[in-house]
């Protein structure tokens, strides 16, 4: 059984390299999928009150025979939390449905900034990391210049950054920002998502053959190289312990500069200042 790195967070906590994606997997989907997840070695499941599987993901926590305390457990609050004191709300109904006394890692799930409600979410985040509810706080589809403005208008500096990323939609910018003020960046959608076509890439092809590997454990590779704890999502057990299967090779710096062709460049990929939910 392998078990992913741990990484340091801001606040000295740490997370698990790589995570379980839960999205779109409904409650017994989510349940199950944790369970033969924590068979195979994995300590950290990701979810979100969007996805609606929370109270499936804490009935696979509570099934899956390891102790929570070794378990790192992610959610997000969506649009419906932001403003005011509304995040308390959410946190509590998260809890309830995931049947845990704190997650931890809490994140905003899209800044929205149309709305302009973002800094008074966080600050209510601020309050319930301060009271207990929840161990790390972050953000996720946050741009530079979301981030910006809520660390001049705030206390504590986001723990993560989860955004979209791949080696097509690189966020060169996003990661150089989070690396300058000790904010971990994770990767969602590591894999491209279905129907982005990025595992059929021909120099993947060419590389796991090389490296006697799947063209979705060299990409997976390129995440950890690059010091980035990524989320694969899937509900194939034998997917899973191929995903974790990712820390006996290494890419050289030739393996690493044929994958740069795959970079679409900083236009790629979603747009938070203009989407979210």
């Amino acid at each position: 059984m392998t078990l992913a790195p741990l990484i340091k967070l801001n606040d000295g906590y740490s997370i698990p390299q790589v995570g379980l994606g839960t999205w779109p997997l409904d409650d017994d989907q989510a349940a199950a999928a944790v369970v033969q997840a924590v068979e195979a070695g994995y300590r950290h499941i990701d979810t979100a009150v969007k996805y609606g599987n929370e109270q499936g993901v804490g009935n696979g926590v509570r099934a899956c025979g390891v102790d929570r305390s070794e378990l790192f457990i992610t959610t997000k609050l969506d649009g419906q939390f932001q403003g005011n004191d509304r995040a308390v709300e959410g946190l509590e109904g998260s809890l309830r449905r995931l049947g845990l006394d704190y997650v931890d890692l809490l994140l905003i799930h899209w800044p929205l900034p149309a709305r302009d409600e973002y800094i008074s979410t966080w600050k209510t985040f601020e309050r319930l990391q301060a009271e207990g509810k929840v161990r790390s706080i972050g953000v996720s589809n946050f741009k530079p210049a979301h981030l910006e403005r809520l660390m001049a208008e705030t206390d504590v500096v986001p723990a993560v950054n989860q955004i979209q990323l791949t080696p097509a939609v690189t966020r060169t910018v996003e990661r150089e920002f989070h690396q300058k003020h000790g904010i971990v960046t994770e990767s969602y959608s590591p894999l491209g998502g279905s129907g982005a076509g990025l595992l059929d890439a021909p120099i993947l092809t060419q590389l796991a053959e090389k490296h006697g590997k799947t063209p979705g454990q060299l990409v997976l590779r390129w995440h950890v190289q690059h010091g980035l704890v990524t989320i694969p999502k899937t509900a194939n057990p034998d997917r899973m312990k191929e995903n974790l299967d990712i820390f006996d090779f290494t890419l050289d710096p030739q393996d690493l500069a044929e994958l740069a062709i795959l970079d679409e460049g900083p236009g790629a990929g979603n747009d938070s200042d203009v989407t979210g939910h």
